[in-house]
């Protein structure tokens, strides 16, 4: 660059490096393993779509979508009956979700996954944030108030008490078939579905079983206060445990099973001739894009990502544990399209919110939590608080104690069960833990980091995700061998500007 007035200056000579690579080759090195933990955070939080087949679905329609929009809303606006104030009222909150939404396929991040469309995960981004600021307004309102929101909501409401239910922990001694066989309703259904969804979530067997028997501590101890909770020994131990928990554990895990073998080999819908393959290749566009096999525990893994393994299993048990102390203190019939609905937003919302958590647990270049996994954390916790400041009569016939030894046996067993598992890592599939453990590589693409996303595309030619998955955890050896290996000025800035790039 030239002074005014001068000549020109000529460049600096540039820094040589020294054997030990030199503080030129450090600095950048230091960078290209900053912009690797950036690229690795905005690729769980905001994906990219690769390999688009029809432009027009993926394409921005901001013009169109902000006309369509405000001339739908002057015509509904205008031409509506404004003579019932609570329809008023109902109105105008469709329309405020109505255009929140929309700046939320505008604005809100992908997450990790793209499928069927990353408008569908926006969207559900839009509503977990939603419903947060819901929970903080709720926190903020006495017991009266928001049960007269209930009521102004569905009227029906006001007939239903939580002492209606059926009686539970009935005549134990009965085991007779007939007896038995009543209890597999539709909740036992839902009991079998929702653990194979579990499984499939997290794929991990140790950590699930964790789960499921930690959660039948639970209810013994919340059982004076939850009368659902109340369980016979055989209902609890036979249909729950080793029934529904554990044969919907085995369904999900066989099913990731069979997406971790699958071939990902997908061809444009345009290159497909046949009416049939297109509509196929339509349905598949549900599914997931490919399926990595996880590892959340491995035989030398960090005390952090032990206790954040133990964690998980925590923040599960607070997860169930707002379902029926919600439904409970606020009065809710189990099949009221509230409690149902929340189910179904909890159950996909939770789905990218544990790819997050899982990255940034294992992956030591992602530095941030997800953003969606942050909101996630943050809705138990806003439910939890709104139980506690709404359930103090129900929560004044416990004693404290009781909660803080629950509190104490949870974590302590969720810690045995946590390192029971490493344990089986590291002596029984110490040779299988290996082969799948990651290890990270400096110079990484960013690209290659969409298997460890778990819904990312295999590499093209028939290889499957579960062979070309790259690793995200290194050993000591391998990390010792980064760190003292030397590596050239120039090498390591053509690194850094590729990896910009």
């Amino acid at each position: 660059m030239k002074k005014r007035g001068g000549s020109p200056q000529p460049a600096p000579p540039p820094r040589p490096a020294t054997a030990d690579g030199g503080i030129g080759s450090e600095s950048l090195l230091h960078a290209s393993q900053h912009t690797m933990a950036v690229n690795e955070f905005k690729f769980i939080n905001e994906r990219p779509v690769d390999d688009i087949s029809l432009n027009f679905f993926y394409k921005p329609h901001t013009i169109t979508l902000l006309a369509v929009s405000i001339f739908g809303v002057m015509y509904f606006a205008f031409v509506r009956d404004q003579s019932d104030i609570q329809e008023n009222i109902w109105a105008g909150m469709v329309c405020v979700i109505f255009f929140f939404l929309i700046i939320s396929v505008l604005a809100f991040p992908n997450g990790p996954f793209t499928r069927p469309h990353p408008v569908v995960w926006r969207m559900l981004f839009g509503l977990s944030v939603l419903y947060l600021m819901l929970l903080q307004f709720l926190m903020f309102q006495d017991y009266k108030s928001i049960m007269g929101i209930f009521y102004w909501f569905d009227p029906k409401l006001r007939d239903f008490h939580i002492d209606m239910e059926k009686q539970y922990a009935a005549n134990c001694s009965d085991m007779s078939f007939e007896r038995i066989w009543s209890h597999v309703d539709v909740f036992a259904w839902g009991h079998f579905l929702g653990w194979a969804f579990k499984a499939v979530l997290i794929r991990h067997m140790g950590i699930l079983w964790a789960i499921s028997v930690m959660w039948e501590i639970t209810e013994i101890t919340f059982a004076h206060l939850l009368p659902n909770f109340a369980e016979c020994w055989w209902d609890a131990l036979i249909l729950d445990v080793l029934v529904c928990n554990g044969f919907g554990i085995w369904c999900g895990l066989k099913i990731c099973k069979l997406l971790e073998m699958r071939e990902y080999k997908w061809a444009s819908i345009r290159d497909i001739s046949s009416t049939t393959g297109k509509l196929k290749r339509a349905v598949l566009q549900f599914t997931p894009e490919s399926w990595a096999p996880v590892r959340w525990l491995d035989p030398k893994c960090t005390y952090m990502r032990f206790f954040a393994v133990s964690q998980l299993v925590l923040l599960w048990q607070l997860t169930e544990l707002n379902t029926f102390f919600l439904k409970h203190i606020f009065e809710m019939p189990p099949s009221h399209p509230v409690v149902i609905g929340r189910l179904v937003f909890v159950g996909l919302f939770t789905a990218p919110s544990v790819r997050q958590y899982y990255i940034y647990v294992t992956d030591t270049r992602c530095k941030r939590l997800g953003t969606q996994c942050w909101v996630y954390i943050a809705i138990l916790v806003s439910e939890a608080i709104l139980c506690i400041k709404n359930g103090k009569e129900l929560f004044e016939r416990t004693q404290v104690k009781n909660i803080v030894v629950w509190l104490i046996i949870q974590a302590v067993l969720s810690v045995l069960f946590v390192y029971g598992c490493m344990l089986w890592h590291r002596y029984v599939e110490e040779d299988d833990s290996r082969d799948g453990s990651p290890v990270k590589q400096v110079n990484r693409a960013f690209k290659d980091s969409a298997v460890v996303s778990g819904d990312s595309k295999g590499i093209k030619g028939g290889s499957s995700s579960a062979k070309s998955s790259p690793h995200s955890t290194p050993t000591k050896k391998v990390r010792s061998q980064q760190q003292g290996s030397s590596i050239p000025l120039g090498t390591a800035g053509k690194s850094v500007r590729e990896h910009v790039e």
